[in-house]
Order: C-alpha cells, then sequence, then structure tokens
C-alpha cells in the first residue's frame, strides 16, 4: 500500500515538472511610450493590412499606366469546309453540288496605339493616383488612431501599476494600524467592533488588490497583442514626465488641423475624385483616334481577285477613328448625377470642416479641464492627508471613532487614486488633442 501511494505521488510530482517545464515564464521589459507606438507600426495588423492596401493602389496605379502601351494581339483558326450546295431549282428540290477547297487556315497579328480619347486614359491615370495619396492619408490616420489606442492601454497599465503601489502602501499601513488596534483589544481599550472593522478594511484592501492584479494582467495582454509582444512578456511602463500645460490658444489648433487633420485631408482627395469622374463620363462624348497594324497568313486566298487555292500573306496599316453617337444620349443622365456627386461631395467637405472643428474645441477644452483637475487633485491630497494624521491622533487618543479613522484612510487613499488618474488622463487628452489635429 505504502509503495503505491509513493508511486502516485512520483508521478504527480512528475506531471507538475513536466507542466513547469512547458509553460514559458514570464519576463519582464521596460518600455516607453514612444517604443511602443515604433513597435505598434511595424507589428499592429491593422497596419500592416493598411500596408497591403497600399501595396493595392500602387499596383492599379502602374496597371493604368500600362495601358498608354499599344494593344497587340494574335489569333488563328483552321477549318474545315463543306461542298457548297447550290438551288438552283428552289430550295425544295435537291441541289447541285458544287465542289470546293475542303481546308481553311488562317494567323494573323494586330496592335492599335490610342492617340486620342478625350484625355480619358489620362484623368484615368490621375484618378488612381489621386485614389493612392487617399490610401497614403488613410495610413497616416490609421496610423494616428493606433498610436493613441496604444497610449490609452499604455496609460491604463501605468495607472493599474500606479494604483498597486499605493494600495500595497495602504495595506501596509493598514497592517500596523490593525496591530495596534489589537494591542488596545488586548488591553480592553477598544471594544471587539473596532477590532472586526479594521480586519474587515484590511480584507477589503486585499481584495481590491487582487482586483487591480487582474486589470494589469488583462490590460498587459491587450497592450502586447497590439505591438505584436508575446504574451508572456509583462511591460514595465516608464514614468511620464509631468509638465503639461495649456501653451497654445484654440484658434492656433484649429488652423494646425485645417492643415494637417487627416479627415479633411481624405475629404479633399474624395472631393478630387469625384471631379475627375466626371471628367471620364464626359471623355465618352469624345471620337476615338488611333493607328492600327494588321498582317495574316491564310489559305486559301479568296480575299482578292483571281482566287487561289494558296497560301498567302496580307498587311495594312493606317489611322482609325471612331465615334460612338450614341453616347449623346446614353451619357446625358451619367454626366449629370457625376456633377450632382461633385456637389454632395463639396457638402462632406463642409460638414467634415465643422466636425474637425468641434472635435478640436471638445479636445482643448477637456485637455484644460484635465490640467485643473490635477491642481484640484494636489490640494485634495494634502487637505486628506491632513484630515487622516489628525483623526488617526485622536482615535489613538480615544477621541475619534474607529469609522472615522477608516474613511478618512479611504478618502487619503482615493485622493492619491485620483491625482495619479487625473494626470495620465491629461496625458491621454493631450494625445486626443494632438490626434484630432492630425499630429500624433
Amino acid at each position: 500500500m505504502k509503495r503505491c501511494i509513493r508511486a502516485i505521488l512520483l508521478g504527480i510530482n512528475l506531471i507538475g515538472v513536466t507542466q513547469a517545464q512547458t509553460i514559458p515564464p514570464e519576463t519582464h521589459q521596460t518600455l516607453t511610450l514612444t517604443e511602443a507606438w515604433q513597435k505598434a507600426e511595424q507589428f499592429n495588423k491593422t497596419l500592416q493590412e493598411q500596408n497591403l492596401r497600399i501595396q493595392i493602389s500602387h499596383e492599379k496605379v502602374q496597371d493604368t499606366k500600362s495601358e498608354r502601351l499599344p494593344e497587340i494581339g494574335a489569333s488563328t483558326q483552321y477549318a474545315r469546309i463543306t461542298n457548297l450546295p447550290i438551288y438552283e431549282r428552289g430550295i425544295l428540290n435537291t441541289p447541285t453540288q458544287y465542289p470546293v477547297l475542303h481546308n481553311m487556315f488562317q494567323l494573323k497579328t494586330e496592335a492599335y496605339f490610342n492617340l486620342y480619347e478625350g484625355k480619358k486614359l489620362q484623368t484615368k491615370i490621375k484618378s488612381e493616383e489621386t485614389e493612392h495619396e487617399r490610401v497614403e492619408i488613410q495610413k497616416e490616420e490609421n496610423v494616428s488612431q493606433v498610436k493613441l489606442r496604444v497610449a490609452a492601454v499604455y496609460l491604463d497599465l501605468q495607472r493599474s501599476l500606479i494604483f498597486k503601489d499605493l494600495t500595497l502602501k495602504n495595506i501596509e499601513e493598514a497592517e500596523k494600524r490593525l496591530t495596534e488596534i489589537r494591542e488596545l483589544h488586548k488591553n480592553g481599550v477598544v471594544i471587539r467592533s473596532d477590532l472586526l472593522r479594521a480586519e474587515l478594511q484590511l480584507s477589503r484592501q486585499k481584495m481590491a488588490l487582487r482586483e487591480i492584479e487582474n486589470s494589469i494582467a488583462i490590460t498587459s495582454q491587450k497592450l502586447n497583442l497590439m505591438i505584436g509582444l508575446s504574451e508572456t512578456i509583462t511591460i514595465q511602463p516608464v514614468a511620464l514626465v509631468e509638465g503639461d500645460s495649456l501653451n497654445r490658444s484654440y484658434d492656433s489648433y484649429l488652423d494646425d488641423a485645417f492643415d494637417h487633420a487627416h479627415l479633411l485631408r481624405i475629404s479633399e482627395k474624395e472631393q478630387e475624385l469625384t471631379g475627375l469622374r466626371l471628367k471620364e463620363i464626359q471623355a465618352e462624348n469624345k471620337p476615338k483616334v488611333g493607328l492600327f497594324a494588321e498582317y495574316q497568313y491564310g489559305y486559301p486566298q479568296i480575299t482578292f481577285f483571281p482566287y487561289t487555292g494558296a497560301l498567302y500573306g496580307f498587311g495594312m496599316g493606317g489611322l482609325k477613328a471612331s465615334y460612338a453617337l450614341s453616347s449623346l444620349y446614353h451619357n446625358k443622365h451619367k454626366i449629370q448625377a457625376a456633377a450632382i456627386d461633385v456637389q454632395r461631395q463639396e457638402v462632406i467637405t463642409s460638414d467634415r470642416q465643422d466636425q474637425v472643428k468641434q472635435a478640436v474645441k471638445e479636445a482643448y477644452v477637456r485637455y484644460g479641464e484635465s490640467l485643473q483637475r490635477i491642481q484640484v487633485a494636489e490640494l485634495s491630497i494634502k487637505q486628506a492627508a491632513e484630515n487622516y494624521r489628525i483623526v488617526k491622533n485622536t482615535y489613538f487618543n480615544q477621541l475619534a471613532l474607529l469609522t472615522d479613522l477608516i474613511d478618512a484612510d479611504t478618502q487619503l487613499l482615493q485622493s492619491q487614486y485620483d491625482l495619479a488618474a487625473a494626470r495620465l488622463m491629461a496625458r491621454l487628452q493631450y494625445y486626443q488633442l494632438l490626434h484630432t489635429t492630425g499630429n500624433l
């Protein structure tokens, strides 16, 4: 029986060792926000997908430009021909069968070079180039959005780590306070309910610490996935340098946004594209002029008289012009629809300008508000610290209740939380303002 138990315990130990070997150890990596942005630009899947869009757009531009080259083609055919029936006495009577050459063969090459088509091809090339520029601006917008999201998660992780340090210090203070209360209870100075309240407060703080640690794990994984790091890496954010200030006016940020905001730049390219599409449709009403050439080998020679049952060669070249008269009424409503689309895009551009104005105003005001919140939080933490000192002294001198001491301790911890959160929120609001103006 003892041997069986030992074998089972040995197996459990071996399984534990195997699992410990297969689970990769966590590693810590110190990372600045700038480094996180650089990794996101390189490894973020959203940006990788946008890079592929740019490559596709580039290939479309090159494909459209290749249409300026001559069109060259070749074709061949072989046919077996039956005798030629002639119905001299009507189709209801037996025809006379005339023998013919039963084999026919043709090999043909041809080329066409466009000279003029109402500048349709030039307009199409310009459209593809403008679309390529729009896609590149869209990538810049995506990069800015990814940077803002990375900054939000990075600052959230930093906030949780600060909360963890504050909570650990608070737990340490609570344990010292609980030790003192136990001594007072042992000496009969305080009642048991004070001891229970102190123990309950310590348990709550330990549970809060556990929640903060879980938030750190979740946020760390989210940040790792966004910047392409392994999930086993624990990122240690670098403390941000303080010194946020609102040293520019709203008008200066607004002017900056009108020059660099991605939304407006994209809208300008879309407006340019609608104008080019109108020109493409208008080009359908223009004549087409081009050079052509063709040469063919055939058998038998039945193109020119006298006919002969022999292989022959024949070529020609010249100038070809055509005009689709039906375009005068087929394209009428297409042109009108394209012209209306140009007007629609102008309205969209004006609306986006209003959106940018509103976004800059909101980001500017919120940033100034967050800076004021820092000042309020700094004052609050001084008041809460002084209040905690006073209540603590009065409690241990039997002049205050334990609930007052716990409330003062909670207020002090909350004011420390508020100050840390206010500083990080101010930095995030600053990045939001940069993103709105197109400078992140």
